[in-house]
């Protein structure tokens, strides 16, 4: 009895759905998160740099973040870098650091921000496929050189869309928590 190896497979699934999980976090809603600074690399001691390599990130209240740099001359920096982004949040810098300030979601923005994440979800779901495609083609080669009969690639086949089909479900189910989180 042939068997097939799927840990590429299931490596890949894991992966989409880590960056599903990084880019829906991204996605803000009204809430200060402070994750929503991970994306942002300003340029620090020649390199860029996350700013939670550089600076303090704290929650001031439901709807500011303090980032306090561990070096006070990068605070022009990580304010141009902030703006840069355009991620819809305001930046003013104060004598301790910088405060980010999330504004009010309005109906339009939520809308908005739905399809962003329903379009990531979907950008997820692509890359799934691919990862199916690549591997449906695996086994098709491994069939061809041999040592696999018809059953075990009619198995291997249905064992792979089973694999799909839960990753998909996983996806749907973190954009699901985002939907609630930008309608609340």
């Amino acid at each position: 009895m042939a068997s097939f190896d799927f840990s590429k497979l299931d490596s890949a699934i894991k992966e989409t759905e880590e960056w599903l999980v990084r880019e829906l976090s991204g996605v803000r809603t009204g809430r200060a998160t402070p994750s929503i600074l991970d994306s942002i690399k300003p340029e620090a001691y020649g390199t860029r740099q996350a700013v939670n390599q550089i600076a303090s990130v704290t929650i001031e209240d439901s709807r500011t973040l303090r980032v306090v740099p561990w070096d006070k001359d990068l605070t022009k920096n990580i304010e141009k870098a902030i703006q840069d982004a355009d991620l819809g949040i305001g930046v003013a810098t104060d004598e301790v650091g910088l405060r980010v300030t999330f504004p009010e979601l309005t109906a339009e923005r939520r809308t908005m921000l739905l399809k962003v994440a329903g379009d990531k979800v979907e950008t997820a779901r692509v890359t799934l496929r691919g990862h199916r495609t690549d591997t449906l083609k695996a086994i098709d080669a491994a069939e061809k050189e041999g040592g696999m009969g018809k059953d075990e690639v009619t198995r291997f086949k249905e064992q792979v869309q089973k694999k799909i089909d839960a990753a998909n479900e996983a996806l749907d189910g973190l954009g699901k928590r985002k939907e609630t989180e930008i309608s609340v």
